[in-house]
């Protein structure tokens, strides 16, 4: 009876956790990511993302707006468990595991049309010492070679991190900022939503370019949640979903 009991034991420990509970993910107004629309609905290119991949893998999930830095905080404590959007560094690495990617970003600069070709940067390590200020959004990441020279002072006097994009945009125009690091998509959403055409350009200096992915906490997930949403990314994938919702975001001319 006792060698029973332990099979059965060893038998349920070797059965995969299962996700009864609903998992929480946080999101932040990040047009055309991760906003609400004019109904007041909870759209954008990683929210369909998510829906698409949770659906896939069949979990459950809750959604809190939560500004980045705190969620990332969250993560690491096991306050919330997921969040979407996210760019895979070794810090981060340490306290979350990372989905395969579901989208690519890219990271530009961007000037006051008609400056791009008066500012004179041919790489992100120019501004240092330069007579250039640049704004950041606090908590985002703008690659390992940003990483490395922000630890820089020299590189440091150059750069002004403020709250969001909206800041940047206003510093800019009252002549605070010589330009500003965002996603060429997200500054597309942002110039059709305010109507501010022909105002802005972008600089030809290459800034940031890498995969997107789903970020779970250690503390809440492990391997086998893990590996439930992958095979949901990797189905999508193959069968063209996830792509042809990137595309359709992405070319998307009016954000409503």
């Amino acid at each position: 009876m006792k060698a029973y009991f332990l099979s059965i034991l060893v038998i349920l420990c070797a059965i995969p956790m299962t996700y009864a509970k609903d998992l929480s993910a946080g999101w932040e107004l990040w047009y055309p990511y991760q906003y609400h629309n004019k109904k007041i609905e909870l759209v954008g290119l990683d929210i369909e993302s998510f829906k698409a991949i949770m659906a896939q893998a069949n979990l459950k999930y809750t959604s809190a707006e939560i500004p980045w830095k705190t969620h990332l905080q969250f993560i690491k404590t096991g306050k919330m468990d997921m969040a979407m959007g996210a760019s895979k560094t070794d810090e981060r690495q340490q306290y979350a595991y990372f989905s395969l990617p579901y989208r690519q970003e890219t990271v530009k600069l961007f000037v006051k049309k008609g400056q791009a070709i008066k500012t004179n940067l041919t790489s992100l390590s120019d501004l240092a010492g330069s007579p250039y200020n640049i704004g950041v959004e606090a908590g985002y990441y703008y690659g390992e070679e940003y990483q490395d020279l922000i630890k820089r002072p020299d590189f440091q006097n150059n750069i002004s991190e403020v709250i969001d994009l909206e800041q940047n945009v206003s510093m800019l125009l009252d002549g605070q900022l010589d330009g500003f690091l965002v996603d060429p998509v997200t500054m597309k959403a942002f110039v059709n939503k305010y109507d501010m055409h022909n105002i802005f350009e972008q600089h030809p200096v290459e800034i940031y370019s890498a995969d997107i992915h789903l970020m779970l906490s250690k503390m809440t997930g492990d391997e086998v949640l893990l590996d439930k949403i992958n095979q949901a990314i990797t189905s999508l994938k193959n069968n063209g979903s996830l792509q042809k919702i990137t595309r359709r975001w992405s070319q998307m001319q009016n954000i409503n």
